[in-house]
């Protein structure tokens, strides 16, 4: 059973064949986890998100068109999108872009909840890009770190701010052109 193709196991999982799922599920668990924790960023929620990608793999198995690519790379974006469709539920409530970059400690109305420690809160930037951060206009940065790290849309940060959606929009590319001309990143095109 192991050493089936990937579309066999496929089939075998929308079957229902119990040690096709098994090894089904083992060949593509660390890429699916890996998607779903990449755009979530939480464990509990990745682990949700993975076993939901599973189980839409499982129901849809029959649409399946090889024509189209890889059964890996069809389950990655099942996993993808139920990553993204979970989004709006597992963002925490958001917080100024100084407290995400661990800048300054949290307010008295920004403490972290039970659930959440503050470590959990801060954005993975390293220290040249933090620093690059706080030399951009404040309204610049918060745009940018809202939309960036924490996945936020244009429009959810304009509806925060009470900002027009274009002004976002300028203030995250203004924001993203002067990081690219700080840090030295080439246009690679």
């Amino acid at each position: 059973m192991w050493t089936l193709s990937d579309e066999a196991l496929l089939a075998g999982l929308g079957s229902g064949d119990p040690e096709a799922v098994a090894a089904f599920v083992n060949r593509f668990q660390r890429r699916v986890f890996g998607m779903t924790l990449s755009v979530l960023r939480d464990r509990q929620a990745a682990e949700e998100a993975a076993q939901e990608a599973f189980v839409r793999a499982w129901q849809h198995a029959a649409t399946y068109d090889p024509r189209k690519g890889t059964v890996a790379a069809w389950l990655v974006v099942i996993a993808r999108n139920v990553s993204i469709n979970m989004l709006p539920s597992h963002r925490p409530y958001p917080v100024d872009p100084e407290v995400l970059l661990g800048l300054q400690g949290p307010g008295p109305s920004q403490e972290p909840g039970p659930s959440q420690d503050r470590d959990s809160q801060l954005a993975p930037v390293s220290e040249p890009m933090r620093e690059a951060l706080m030399r951009l206009p404040a309204e610049q940065r918060r745009a940018l770190v809202l939309a960036v790290f924490y996945g936020y849309t244009a429009r959810e940060v304009s509806e925060q701010d009470g900002t027009p959606v274009g002004t976002v929009k300028t203030r995250i590319r203004a924001a993203l052109m002067r990081l690219r001309s700080e840090l030295g990143v080439s246009d690679e095109r």
